[in-house]
């Protein structure tokens, strides 16, 4: 099994950001096997939607948000093998030039080593706060990672879209992974999967240990993926995961490591990301939870 583990960018270990790369050495050494970031713009004082589309409240851990992309520039640098992921970054928030500027610059520091990951999101007002319209984020998805296509395919580059304009211009900066890094998608919706078997090397789906593990829940819909991407004419075994543990406050470190370990069992997947926020209130905190799972999910 590979394990991640979440960099120190929401709550209170957002706070201690300033020990970002000491986090990021210390995990490479302790043997884990990616780094990873999420995405929050904003939360909203009082939110149209609450948190993953449901309810009208954003836990208070997500007020404070550091920025995915500095925390991932620096994480490329202070380490030399774990991959780099953003599960997930809101995509259709970003200009798709920037966005590709700022995810190429990272894949470089890093040696290739970056694995982007997207999402449409659920909050309105961060759609709000970025000027982007959020009852069209789907479409504006599409249209975004066919943008990033282009830009690190090609050179000249230039996209064209009902939403997305990138005008001709010269792209000779290029990531180190060929033809392009891989696009991961986050889903949980048919309609999402849809999406992931169509055009993404990778699915992100999401647990929160131990109040939302559905196991069948998972089987159920990597079997819907399979089957799309097979109508799509895809072998589904291109299409990867990493699935993202959260971590419920008051949750031991051995309930997270046998719920990654039932999981790997009945499902077959091989990558997981740990998510402490909820849990862990310091960085130096989080290096140390992060020791134990690996140490739990290891043993014998």
């Amino acid at each position: 099994m590979k394990i991640g583990f979440a960099l120190p960018q929401f709550n209170n270990q957002a706070h201690g950001v300033a020990h970002t790369a000491a986090f990021a050495s210390a995990i490479e050494e302790a043997g884990g096997a990616s780094l990873w970031v999420g995405d929050r713009n904003l939360a909203a004082v009082r939110p149209v939607v609450g948190y993953g589309g449901q309810g009208d409240t954003i836990p208070q851990e997500l007020n404070a948000a550091a920025d995915p992309f500095v925390l991932l520039g620096v994480a490329a640098a202070a380490t030399s093998r774990v991959l780099l992921g953003s599960h997930v970054l809101i995509g259709p928030l970003y200009p798709p030039v920037q966005l590709a500027r700022s995810l190429t610059t990272i894949d470089l520091i890093s040696g290739g080593r970056l694995l982007p990951g997207f999402g449409i999101g659920w909050s309105p007002e961060e759609y709000q706060a970025a000027g982007v319209d959020f009852t069209r984020r789907g479409a504006r998805m599409d249209e975004l990672l066919d943008a990033l296509d282009a830009i690190w395919t090609t050179d000249p580059a230039r996209y064209e879209g009902a939403q997305l304009s990138v005008p001709e211009h010269h792209s000779p900066l290029k990531p180190v992974r060929k033809p392009r890094p891989p696009f991961y998608l986050g889903a949980m919706s048919e309609r999402a999967l849809r999406r992931v078997a169509r055009r993404g090397d990778g699915w992100l789906p999401l647990v929160v240990v131990p109040s939302y593990v559905d196991v069948d829940g998972l089987v159920r819909q990597r079997a819907l993926l399979d089957e799309l991407a097979q109508q799509d004419g895809r072998d589904p075994r291109a299409i990867d995961t990493v699935l993202r543990v959260n971590i419920d406050a008051g949750t031991s470190t051995a309930r997270v490591a046998d719920t990654v370990k039932e999981i790997h069992e009945r499902t077959g997947i091989e990558h997981f990301m740990i998510d402490s926020t909820y849990e862990v209130h310091t960085v130096d905190g989080s290096v140390e939870h992060a020791r134990e799972v690996l140490r739990l999910v290891t043993k014998g």
